[in-house]
């Protein structure tokens, strides 16, 4: 199979962290860049979570809540059965 070339642009001391660790894995970069790049198409998906942080938009009641059930306030159960459970909704 024909080989082609790669180029990455990192910041310099990231790339000194990650052949150090590829060094460590008994492995060079182009061979860690082939095995990511293989379990990309073999999967068709990035092999690990991408996130950003999110901070959601709630409403107060909401936000209430969450804080309510953070400090553990105003909480109702554990229920024995689900009627018990209703009957507390209910009130």
């Amino acid at each position: 199979m024909a080989q082609a070339a790669f180029s990455v642009r990192m910041d310099e001391n990231l790339k000194k962290q990650f052949e150090a660790l590829c060094a460590e894995f008994g492995m060079n970069v182009t061979t860690a860049f082939t095995i990511f790049a293989k379990a990309v198409v073999r999967e068709r998906e990035i092999p690990f979570k991408i996130a950003a942080d999110y901070e959601p938009n709630y409403n107060e009641i909401t936000r209430k809540a969450i804080a309510d059930v953070n400090a553990r306030r105003n909480l109702s159960g554990p229920f024995d059965s689900i009627e018990a459970l209703m009957e507390d909704l209910n009130a």
